[in-house]
């Protein structure tokens, strides 16, 4: 899990920040903190490259955008990370629950505080559905969400998400018959993930995703292809 922390409060920033590390390391939690930082366009620059699973935002922001502002931004692009606001400024609280808000913590924090928090977040993520593909033997799993495409490249398979490329060598035909039923053949070479696509060009035959990249259609799947679009309401 990738800890994402921005507060313009130097000294706050280290001490959540810290604070967070010591929780993970306490309760054996499979997180660390990414990215920290008290710089708004440093953090829009990280949420436009980087996969965030939390979001620690403090509300009150130096630099003419407020944490709510971060927030509605960053939930047009990310609706299933966890948003956990911290301020000063209690008047902020009913507003910043709009934004499918996990938590708000009052400043000063305290570790105790802070603490239930994590742990309610974590016990919130194992109550959840099954959203994970086990892809080889070495245990390396990929959160369904993130991925946009799988390609098959000659003996291997590649999960394609907009933050990296995992490889492994197994079986194209065995692995559709295992995956949710948001993932669609397109092309003998493709499995798309629907609930991530950007755009579709039916005349150069082509879809599109995040950053520019795409996959093809190929002309064996594209009539039953459209019938998927239009029941997904993708297209008139």
């Amino acid at each position: 899990m990738n800890f994402v922390v921005c507060d313009d409060n130097k000294n706050i920033l280290e001490k959540l920040s810290a604070s967070l590390e010591n929780i993970f390391t306490k309760y054996n939690y499979d997180a660390n903190v990414g990215f920290k930082t008290d710089d708004v366009e440093s953090l829009l620059n990280y949420l436009d490259n980087n996969k965030v699973d939390v979001l620690f935002l403090d509300i009150s922001l130096k630099g003419g955008k407020s944490g709510l502002d971060v927030a509605s931004y960053f939930r047009k692009k990310n609706k299933n990370a966890y948003l956990i606001f911290t301020t000063g400024h209690l008047e902020f609280a009913m507003m910043a629950y709009k934004f499918k808000t996990f938590d708000y913590i009052a400043k000063p924090f305290t570790t105790e505080r802070l603490e239930d928090t994590v742990i309610r977040l974590f016990e919130d993520i194992q109550g959840m559905p099954k959203k994970y593909l086990k892809i080889d033997n070495k245990n390396t799993i990929i959160d369904e969400n993130a991925i946009e495409y799988i390609k098959r490249d000659g003996m291997k398979l590649v999960f394609h998400t907009s933050f990296h490329d995992y490889d492994t060598y197994s079986s194209f035909n065995k692995l559709q018959d295992t995956l949710p039923n948001h993932f669609f053949r397109c092309h003998k070479s493709y499995v798309i993930n629907i609930n991530n696509i950007k755009n579709v060009d039916f005349v150069e035959n082509r879809i599109y995703f995040d950053k520019g990249s795409f996959c093809e259609i190929g002309p064996k799947y594209k009539k039953s292809l459209m019938e998927v679009f239009k029941n997904y309401g993708l297209m008139e």
